[in-house]
């Protein structure tokens, strides 16, 4: 695509307002803007793939978190593979495909030290929202850093069918531990024992606790947490001494408008924290970026070229789509990593 043919505007997707529970179609707004010209330093980006992440839930509320809340207006944040199609900085040059944070827009203007080109050779672009990306990196740092699963140890990983959990077993079994998915629905069970899981639970199921207690019968050793709620209320009493739990995230709260009903569950927690010398970390991904990013590039690389780890993409088509595709993802609806395809991948 070449100057001359660039559109005059592009389509964007803002905030419109704070979602109540669940997000639904009002809460967005579609905005058409001309197409802006980037400036010294800047480049014009059009979208191929945006990602769309649980953690953008808890930058549509207000509430005080790890990171500023999105302002009403705001373009909803998200990660994106993008193609330069004009450049006013030498380090990218128009037809590079790079990975950039430009959001729900189908163009969008950022410097260009704020990009990282991608290899299409290396793999497809799309991954570099996905296991390559930041859900992978997720994976690898929070269970070797915090996890450090043994040989012969049981990792078990909550929402194991999407990009972080399904990495993580992944990563467990290429350690020698064995690795335990918890997902919603046979169709993501049956998926992860595709992907070399030793055993997979439907935590939908009404035996669920039962299941769990057959899959892991020398109890768990290390516990990726991705959920809360009733699925973390199985998994506690399955904790071993000195068990590991990196928290990476919450979803099953991030659509609550209240607390819970029921008891005070804090101190049968800390009781089990004391008595078994648990260790419950959580954590933010960036904070290993500087440590870890190049042995993660290295090593996930050389795993999905071996198929020690193989991933899967749920593709929604066009901008429009990612409001419906964002809620589903929340309420569990994708397999794999959720994407959205905004416009045409030039390496495909």
């Amino acid at each position: 695509m070449d100057a001359t043919t660039l559109p005059t505007s592009f389509d964007r997707i803002v905030l419109a307002r704070r979602p109540h529970g669940e997000p639904v179609a009002d809460d967005f707004e579609t905005q058409t803007l001309p197409l802006p010209e980037p400036a010294e330093g800047e480049v014009l980006l059009r979208t191929i793939y945006l990602s769309l992440d649980p953690y953008v839930r808890g930058r549509m509320s207000d509430a005080k978190s790890y990171a500023a809340p999105m302002q009403v207006g705001d373009v909803v944040v998200g990660g994106t593979v993008c193609e330069v199609v004009a450049s006013s900085d030498d380090s990218r040059q128009v037809g590079d495909v790079v990975l950039a944070y430009t959001g729900w827009s189908e163009y969008g203007v950022v410097p260009a030290r704020h990009t990282r080109r991608l290899d299409p050779a290396t793999a497809p672009v799309s991954t570099a929202l996905g296991v390559l990306g930041m859900p992978g990196f997720t994976a690898y740092a929070g269970l070797l850093e915090i996890g450090r699963p043994q040989p012969g140890e049981t990792v078990v990983v909550a929402a194991a069918a999407g990009p972080v959990g399904s990495a993580v077993g992944q990563v467990a079994k290429v350690k020698g531990a064995r690795a335990v998915g918890i997902a919603g629905g046979q169709r993501k069970v049956e998926h992860l024992l595709e992907l070399g899981f030793d055993a997979a639970i439907d935590h939908r199921a009404d035996d669920f606790r039962d299941q769990l207690a057959a899959a892991t019968p020398d109890g768990i050793d290390v516990y990726f947490e991705n959920v809360g709620g009733p699925v973390w209320d199985a998994v506690l009493r399955r904790l071993n001494t000195y068990a590991r739990v990196p928290v990476c995230g919450l979803v099953s709260q991030y659509n609550l408008t209240e607390r819970p009903d029921g008891p005070d569950r804090a101190p049968a927690l800390m009781n089990a924290v004391l008595t078994r010398s648990l260790t419950l970390r959580g954590f933010i991904q960036d904070e290993f970026v500087k440590t870890h990013t190049e042995a993660f590039r290295r090593d996930m690389t050389q795993w999905i070229g071996d198929g020690s780890v193989r991933y899967r993409e749920d593709v929604a088509e066009g901008l429009a789509s990612a409001p419906e595709a964002f809620a589903g993802m929340l309420r569990g609806r994708n397999l794999g990593k959720q994407l959205v395809r905004v416009g045409q991948d030039p390496t495909a």
